[in-house]
């Protein structure tokens, strides 16, 4: 035991070091390809007039350092979802919170100047993801624990507001440039611009879930032993759940709809380093940066000089998981 306990943080250095490698790699990979020379050079504040410094700068930084924030804020919000609702089945993508979110950045294209509307898509895509968790949450107390339940009122969720984000693209088209590739989830045009708001919003989340680890690692035990041990559970599930929402909506207002990235590194995990909180919420942060980034090299270079989506190469790589999920579960109570 006392060897498992030394090997989490080696195996958190380990997942460090991906996703350290994952983005060197983002940068360097593309219809362009950019070498570690070039790429130091440039970083270092060498050859800013080169072509290689514009593809590098205005281009791939961006989108490397949003795939890294998005792939950990989803991943975190996954985790802390799992956590509070004691659902192995439940993730950003699956209950509909990112569909909220979706809704209410659209919503906020729809009825703000363009400008302003960038700047607020974080609070409008926070807003919509809260108002989704708290609405699954409620039905899923009203209708019993069931995981089944919470994954079919997710659905719902979910439908309601995609269709509500349809509605408002039909009717102010220019609500969000790019609407495909926001439903679909992608990467491909993000800019400093869109990402920097985001960014402390997700930095921000990640210390505060850090910093309530314990309280979380208290809620696993059950609603009677924690109340029991002074914690008042009722706030603990707004609160931690609020920065689940938050997560995972910072991440959409830039990102688009990604699925699975919530869903997926959560239980890779929970099986490599194990269940504890703060482990789990690191583990789990490095691992869904990883994870996102991987998988935009991979959506670049698959059909080359054509690139997909990363939404639809994660939607290849997670259906067949959730599939294998709900298997492994047959055998006990949903």
């Amino acid at each position: 035991m006392a060897a498992e306990g030394r090997s989490v943080p080696l195996r958190l250095l380990a997942a460090a070091v991906v996703a350290l490698f994952a983005g060197a790699a983002s940068l360097c990979l593309g219809a362009v390809t950019v070498g570690p020379e070039a790429l130091v050079r440039v970083l270092l504040g060498g050859g800013r007039d080169s072509a290689a410094a514009g593809i590098l700068l205005f281009v791939r930084l961006p989108r490397t350092l949003g795939c890294l924030l998005a792939g950990a804020a989803l991943a975190t919000s996954g985790a802390i979802i799992q956590t509070v609702m004691a659902n192995p089945l439940a993730a950003p993508n699956i209950i509909g919170v990112n569909s909220g979110a979706g809704f209410f950045v659209a919503a906020c294209g729809a009825l703000l100047p363009a400008g302003l509307a960038v700047k607020l898509s974080p609070l409008a895509a926070f807003i919509g993801a809260f108002a989704c968790v708290m609405v699954v949450l409620l039905i899923a107390e009203r209708a019993g624990s069931s995981r089944i339940v919470l994954v079919l009122a997710g659905v719902a969720i979910s439908g309601m507001f995609g269709a509500g984000t349809d509605t408002v693209v039909t009717l102010f088209p220019d609500a969000l440039t790019g609407y495909s590739d926001f439903r679909i989830g992608g990467l491909a045009n993000v800019t400093m611009e869109a990402v920097a708001p985001a960014m402390w919003v997700i930095l921000f989340c990640l210390g505060a879930a850090l910093l309530l680890s314990n309280e979380l690692d208290i809620l696993t035990l059950g609603s009677d032993t924690a109340q029991s041990l002074g914690l008042s559970v009722g706030r603990m599930r707004v609160a931690t759940l609020a920065l689940a929402a938050a997560l995972a909506g910072a991440a959409v207002s830039f990102s688009g709809l990604l699925g699975f990235v919530g869903l997926i590194v959560p239980h890779m995990v929970r099986r490599l380093i194990g269940s504890e909180s703060r482990s789990l919420i690191l583990g789990s942060a490095l691992g869904g940066a990883a994870l996102l980034t991987l998988c935009d090299i991979a959506a670049r270079l698959i059909f080359a000089p054509f690139e997909l989506p990363v939404g639809i190469v994660l939607s290849f790589v997670g259906s067949p998981f959730f599939l294998w999920l709900l298997i492994r579960k047959r055998g006990r109570q949903l």
